[in-house]
């Protein structure tokens, strides 16, 4: 089979920035020991497959999978096939207008709008198919233990260590100062003996910005990725949690999160929520996405 593969950056309007991509197309006939095999060959954080939907309401079903497993769900992928599916000709189309459809995920059926501007990278933004779920808290002291940090540099305006999920399942780590996040050292025996095997594996270490903005690092390595320059699925945790915490009854609640800005992949996640009677109604998180390569897999 010889297969038309695309590379974006994604969660950036800018080229070799933000966390790249790999999207395959027509890739009905793949088994999931080939996709993993092909994750591997990448050899970046996702992959995503771009098969036929099962339904006729959605434009595609997508297989996102990391050097090591299968996701049920992830941002950066949605994201970036969205606009690549758009800027193709393979999902809806809406001029200057929002274009919305719906891609099929392990997680069910995904809601994307995708916004494309003469001159601009296209912008996609996801509406997540679950809404924030808490599980079992960690450790704190032994979760400062493995990003090489103190126990006191955790916390931030009464925030405290959580795990949340919209989709995947995040240790939310928030720090008293920005600065923190360079002097982060991933102990990676530390994490073998505190989160392998956890409801959450994952970390998303946080902290707020002097500009308004939230700064963000991710880590996981049970999925085969040490470090990740922009992650949706963490944005929509935090989002998540940050919604859930919040006094706000009504409305919408809104951040930036700068991500990757250590591993020079600067990227820019803008996450939402929507809070009515008093719960959280729904997550998004959007961003730009620019195609860098084009090629062909021979499988």
């Amino acid at each position: 089979m010889n297969l038309p593969y695309h590379i974006l950056d994604v969660f950036t309007d800018t080229p070799y920035a933000g966390n790249p991509l790999a999207v395959v197309l027509q890739a009905d006939a793949l088994s999931p020991a080939q996709m993993l095999a092909v994750a591997r060959e990448f050899n970046l954080s996702e992959t995503v497959f771009v098969r036929a939907p099962r339904a006729a309401t959605a434009a595609a079903q997508l297989r996102i999978y990391t050097p090591a497993r299968e996701l049920p769900f992830a941002g950066h992928p949605t994201v970036g096939a969205a606009c690549l599916l758009s800027e193709l000709g393979l999902a809806p189309q809406a001029g200057d207008e929002e274009a919305r459809f719906v891609l099929e995920e392990g997680i069910g059926p995904v809601a994307v709008g995708v916004r494309r501007r003469a001159g601009q990278a296209p912008y996609a933004e996801l509406t997540t198919a679950q809404l924030p779920e808490y599980g079992p808290t960690p450790d704190e002291a032994a979760v400062a233990a493995i990003l090489g940090l103190q126990r006191a540099d955790l916390g931030s305006d009464g925030e405290r260590v959580r795990a949340v999920s919209c989709g995947v399942p995040f240790v939310l780590v928030p720090l008293r100062a920005p600065e923190l996040l360079a002097s982060i050292a991933l102990d990676g025996a530390a994490w073998h003996r505190h989160l392998a095997g956890q409801w959450a594996q994952q970390l998303y270490v946080y902290a707020r910005g002097y500009e308004g903005e939230l700064r963000a690092r991710m880590f996981a390595p049970g999925l085969g990725v040490a470090e990740d320059p922009a992650t949706g699925s963490a944005a929509a945790a935090l989002a998540g949690a940050l919604a859930s915490e919040s006094p706000q009854a009504e409305g919408r609640l809104q951040w930036l999160i700068r991500q990757g800005l250590e591993m020079g992949r600067p990227s820019e996640l803008h996450v939402c929520a929507e809070r009515a009677g008093g719960a959280v109604a729904a997550i998004r998180v959007g961003g730009h996405a620019v195609r860098v390569a084009s090629g062909t897999l021979f499988i």
